[in-house]
């Protein structure tokens, strides 16, 4: 059995658009939304950038260019099960690790949906964990979210 490892990391800063919606996880969250030209869920392009590096497939900005109009304002949930789509077969998620960082909003009523909706789409357990940076530099200040993924991958 050939396991392949990926890392993926995103961060958005809040939007200065009050009508931009909060979606972390593909799950829409009470509060202020991420500047982006997609929707900025910056949990799902994390976990793109994680089973694309793992897959040996490049990265979400070479997969879905930040510079061209099909992207913007796109559905990064879509994104997401576009990029496992692309990878599969040969590879299969075995399971994937998120860790958001943000100082607000809080999001443990939340999490459930989160790794419930993310599960479902990969076929396979994932967790999702949040974490404030203690006052500590611009996500400290409660000026954007970051996520960091980790994604395993089995060859089927």
């Amino acid at each position: 059995m050939t396991i392949r490892v990926g890392q993926g990391f995103d961060v958005h800063a809040f939007s200065d658009d009050p009508r931009r919606g909060l979606v972390l996880g593909g799950v829409a969250v009470p509060g202020q939304g991420l500047a982006g030209h997609s929707d900025a869920d910056v949990v799902c392009h994390a976990i793109i950038d994680a089973l694309l590096g793992a897959a040996g497939a490049g990265d979400i900005g070479t997969m879905f260019p930040d510079t061209g109009p099909a992207y913007a304002g796109a559905d990064s949930f879509h994104l997401l099960v576009v990029a496992l789509e692309r990878i599969s077969p040969p590879w299969r998620a075995v399971n994937v690790d998120c860790t958001v960082i943000a100082e607000a909003p809080r999001l443990a009523a939340y999490r459930d949906a989160m790794q419930q909706r993310l599960g479902d789409a990969l076929g396979a357990p994932v967790s999702v964990k949040a974490k404030r940076a203690e006052a500590l530099g611009a996500l400290g200040r409660g000026e954007g979210i970051a996520c960091l993924a980790v994604a395993l991958l089995e060859e089927i």
